[in-house]
């Protein structure tokens, strides 16, 4: 995806978000993110929202300490003003990225192609799986995450966070996993040891001991664990569903 693709799916994610928070009661338990009301939802992706905002703007070459990210954040509204404020920080990120410069230089932590584009690309997907959270907390299916938006975010939590030295995903035993997407151009082969996870892409002829198969918005929903395997129905899992456990269980983004 291009970077004015990402910014759009950002704003148009984080605008369904606000508008699901605003129609339901801020102690709505969000079923997603079982330790969390509604309210802890908009303050965690309002916060986020503006901290992210800040590297691009302010070409910041480092990640911010407590201090200067409480300063950059600022105090946290009251419940009445919660969703204004969350719509105000998601605005200015929009703003702040389709402004930036194409060349501008700032602190990120995956790879990509440049620092802007790496901004655009973590906030939508940011955005859009807190969007599938605020959804589940107002009890509504919102619309379907964007098939090329899911794809690139299925491939970003794999080739990204899954193969960082510090993600959790580990097995005593060798074992493999692929994801295949049926709408689009999308398969991943995963080899899981205890060692840091690698991942191919493409279709590969090596066998796996499970493999996933079905469209690109679920298996984003699944991957990220924001949709169970027994709710993904039109996921087709084929091969051993103890992996899927262990996913659950320690694929996990910090």
């Amino acid at each position: 995806m291009e970077i004015t693709e990402h910014i759009d799916a950002l704003r148009h994610e984080g605008t369904l978000l606000a508008d699901a928070a605003a129609r339901t009661d801020l102690s709505a338990p969000v079923p997603t993110c079982p330790d969390w009301q509604l309210r802890d939802l908009l303050r965690h992706t309002g916060h986020v929202h503006r901290w992210a905002a800040a590297f691009p703007a302010r070409g910041l070459r480092a990640p911010l300490d407590e201090a200067d990210e409480e300063a950059v954040v600022g105090p946290m509204p009251s419940d009445a003003a919660l969703v204004d404020w969350f719509r105000e920080g998601h605005a200015a990120l929009v703003r702040t990225l389709a402004e930036a410069s194409a060349d501008v230089e700032c602190w990120t932590f995956l790879p990509a192609p440049s620092p802007l584009a790496f901004w655009a690309r973590r906030q939508a997907h940011e955005t859009a799986v807190h969007r599938h959270d605020a959804d589940s907390a107002a009890g509504e299916p919102g619309p379907v995450v964007d098939t090329a938006l899911a794809l690139d975010g299925i491939d970003e939590l794999l080739r990204g966070f899954m193969t960082r030295g510090r993600a959790t995903l580990h097995s005593d035993r060798p074992r493999t996993l692929r994801v295949r997407a049926n709408d689009g151009p999308g398969s991943w082969h995963l080899a899981i040891t205890q060692e840091p996870l690698t991942v191919t892409t493409g279709e590969s002829p090596e066998p796996a001991d499970l493999t996933l198969t079905g469209p690109a918005d679920e298996l984003y929903l699944l991957l990220w664990n924001r949709l169970s395997a027994d709710r993904a129905r039109k996921v087709e899992p084929t091969g051993d569903l103890d992996l899927l456990d262990l996913w659950r269980a320690t694929a996990m983004v910090r």
